[in-house]
């Protein structure tokens, strides 16, 4: 039989329109931003390459400008007789801070005189190079070298330019040289940056180099620019693959500046560009999810509420849940009739298991207490007829007395709740017995909070936990050892302390104990007595084991405080 759409299949129609207006939208938002993104990053770069190059022209120029000013005003005094020049330089000096040192030199380049405040020229200098004879003679007009280290002075070496002019008058030539401090001007050539790692350097007409921010780089030899090359450029701007090189001339010298960046630096710079862009695209990506969000609750949004609102009613009250079908597009309607038939069953199933689970539970607590050691009634018997073959009847009696009441207490008439006292008997009984046995190598002492004795607890909760420290703690020891068993109050709570001072357990022996099934040899064991605590009173109560390797064990149990006229709670509960 051919099936019968009623109403058309919703996926296919969301799927296609979101992935249509999504591409659209995203195309051309990419498109406008790649476009806008390359022109913004490339003239943003360009644009803070040549300001940052013209403030380092500003300075360099200011700095030139002060060197000849500088070399004036000692050019004027050059004619003064020499006491006044003396006073007058030294006078001059302390003024002019940035000025280290005046010089003279005669037509063979030798030194004569010198100014410099606190400092004496060498008796020999192996090389000036605060002057240089062939650019004196080779430049009529005086010179300015390169930064460098003044090298004249005995121990004192700061960081100058020189400027070399020629003695005015005179018959046979001679030069005036004036050392400034260069320092300054290389720190604010160091502070002016362009992008992360962009920088500006200085060099001369024909490429040679001036001063470098990262001089010691280029000496090095692992660092090196392209200055010759640029030294053929004329000033502006100039973009290269991924660098920016931005030239220009200082004014009244033969210096130049160049400026270096990086494109892929100026990413920041177009981050508002790029904001704006990002923005535009989320406000039509945004009109594009109202447009199909409209269409998606038409179509299939508010039947899925009304399914999903019948879902959390069931989660809630599983029990007490009516269903009412939803209607909508044939997918709803097939998943809403699939949920009423899965609720039907699963009420089914949970009638089902809370029937099991009960039954389950009294099987599981029974089979807890019906786990008796056959060892160790085994054993308390051999030692019973052991003691009557050698004559001890009154060990023997007392023995077989104890046993009776270990027995006695433990059936409790079939009641799994006792009263503290009841377990505190037979917890002593079974002390007793295993005392016999171990012919005395052990002492125990209870401590006991009588208030807690007329409190139920489940029966067998000591028996395990002391059986443990005999066979595990003790047993094994040379000397004798002692069990204390302590039952205090804490809160609403009661807690049995059991302490030995035996071998001790590691934290992986600790675990093992407590993931253990009990066997033969190892009785309830104290898993199963864990296990009877969290069924019986909840997952808070239970037991928990301290160990120190070569120490000693306290096991803490801990559990409610149990009126006896309350045992009918919890008997009702299970």
């Amino acid at each position: 039989m051919k099936r019968r759409y009623r109403t058309p299949r919703t996926a296919p129609l969301i799927v296609l329109l979101i992935t249509a207006v999504a591409a659209v939208t995203l195309a051309l938002c990419v498109a406008a931003f790649l476009r806008s993104y390359r022109a913004a990053v490339v003239q943003s770069a360009r644009t803070s390459s040549a300001q940052a190059v013209n403030q380092v022209v500003g300075t360099v120029s200011n700095y030139v400008e002060n060197l000849d000013e500088t070399i004036s005003d000692v050019m004027a005094q050059m004619d003064m007789p020499e006491d006044a020049r003396d006073a007058y330089f030294n006078a001059w000096l302390n003024a002019r801070s940035e000025v280290m040192a005046v010089t003279t030199y005669d037509a063979a380049g030798n030194l004569q005189d010198c100014w410099a405040l606190g400092h004496t020229p060498r008796q020999e200098i192996l090389q000036n190079l605060s002057f240089n004879l062939s650019s004196a003679q080779q430049q009529e007009s005086g010179y300015i070298s390169s930064p460098h280290v003044e090298s004249i002075f005995e121990g004192y070496y700061p960081w100058v330019v020189t400027i070399v002019r020629p003695m005015p008058g005179g018959t046979t030539p001679s030069w005036v040289a004036v050392d400034v401090r260069f320092s300054s001007l290389g720190a604010s050539i160091n502070g002016v940056g362009i992008g992360q790692h962009g920088y500006c350097y200085l060099m001369d007409e024909h490429g040679n180099m001036v001063y470098h921010p990262q001089q010691q780089l280029l000496y090095a030899g692992i660092k090196s620019e392209d200055a010759a090359r640029l030294a053929g450029f004329a000033d502006g701007t100039y973009v290269e693959d991924i660098v920016i090189y931005s030239i220009q001339d200082v004014p009244d010298s033969n210096w130049r500046v160049v400026g270096v960046s990086y494109i892929d630096e100026t990413v920041n710079e177009s981050f508002w560009q790029m904001a704006r862009i990002t923005l535009g695209t989320a406000a039509m990506i945004l009109v594009a999810a109202l447009l199909v969000g409209w269409i998606i609750s038409r179509l299939l949004s508010d039947p899925l509420q009304q399914l999903e609102t019948a879902m959390e009613q069931f989660e809630k009250d599983a029990d007490g849940f009516v269903y009412k079908p939803v209607g909508g597009t044939r997918e709803v309607e097939e998943l809403s009739d699939s949920f009423g038939h899965m609720v039907g069953r699963i009420q089914c199933l949970m009638t089902t298991v809370r029937e099991e689970e009960i039954n389950l539970r009294k099987t599981e607590l029974k089979a807890l207490q019906a786990q008796i050691n056959p060892h160790f009634l085994y054993n308390t018997l051999d030692s019973i007829a052991w003691m009557c073959e050698r004559g001890k009847n009154a060990d023997a009696v007392k023995m077989v007395h104890a046993l009776a009441r270990l027995f006695r207490i433990s059936i409790s008439r079939g009641h799994e709740l006792i009263p503290i006292e009841k377990e505190l008997q037979h917890a002593e009984s079974y002390l007793l017995i295993q005392k016999f046995r171990y012919k005395n190598q052990f002492t125990y002492h209870f401590t006991v909070d009588e208030s807690c004795l007329h409190c139920l607890c489940n029966k067998i909760t000591l028996q395990p936990i002391i059986e443990n420290s005999i066979t595990h703690g003790l047993d094994l020891m040379v000397d004798p050892g002692h069990i204390e068993i302590e039952v205090c109050s804490e809160g609403e709570d009661i807690l049995f302390k059991v302490s030995d001072d035996g071998i001790g357990m590691s934290a992986e022996q600790v675990a093992e104990l407590l993931k253990n099934e009990p066997s033969d040899r190892t009785g309830i064991g104290i898993k199963n007595v864990n296990d009877r605590l969290r069924i019986y009173f909840g997952p808070q109560y239970g037991l928990s084991i301290d160990s120190v390797p070569d120490e000693g064990t306290t096991v803490t149990i801990r559990m409610p405080r149990v009126p006896e006229d309350r045992e009918g709670d919890y008997e009702k509960n299970m």
